[in-house]
């Protein structure tokens, strides 16, 4: 048990018999009446969002779950994905609906798979921060059209398309963000 003085980002909750974790929250103490605790909780299961008010000092059920290191091996037909876990070898077949921005994921990547220790169910999928993708095909640049930051869309070579500058050419190699889906930087 914990209450609201222990909430912070990724804190993990069960809620209503649903695992959720919080993404943000905010302590508020109004000049009149209880402070409350604000918070916007992310439904580990099917990735809803929902906004929530928590009276302060309230007692909540805490999640058990535990990141395990995975490596993605291999698609196999339209939305199952395999991984291997990094330590035991052993491997595991999620769907794709568990896989937080999947397009970005290539053969060999490593990943954290979140795990609801009770039930011994995976939970989520996260790719790390940022990945290292190929520019498969890309439009070549304008000359003359860099007055604005202008972008173009570019194939990467998992098959996602991600908006780039107009400076980036096909056979570069670009750092992505996973948790926005956008170009970072380029990598040499």
């Amino acid at each position: 048990m914990a209450t609201t003085a222990d909430f912070r980002n990724g804190l993990c909750i069960e809620m209503n018999g649903e695992v959720w974790s919080i993404t943000e929250f905010l302590h508020v103490k109004p000049g009149k009446g209880a402070a409350f605790v604000r918070t916007k909780l992310k439904n580990l299961r099917n990735g809803r969002q929902l906004e929530h008010t928590f009276p302060s000092g309230v007692k909540i059920d805490l999640a058990r779950v535990e990141r395990r290191p995975y490596q993605f091996l291999y698609k196999e037909g339209a939305d199952t994905y395999h991984f291997m876990h990094s330590e035991t070898f052993e491997q595991l077949a999620i769907e794709e609906s568990l896989i937080s921005n999947s397009g970005l994921l290539k053969e060999g990547q490593d990943v954290e798979i979140m795990y609801h220790v009770d039930s011994d169910s995976p939970l989520t999928c996260e790719l790390p921060a940022f990945v290292d993708l190929l520019i498969t095909y890309t439009e070549p640049g304008v000359k003359g059209d860099t007055a604005t930051n202008a972008l173009k869309r570019a194939i990467v070579e998992t098959g996602a398309e991600v908006m780039v500058p107009l400076f980036i050419e096909e056979g570069e190699k670009i750092k992505v963000d996973t948790r926005t889906n956008r170009y970072s930087e380029r990598v040499k």
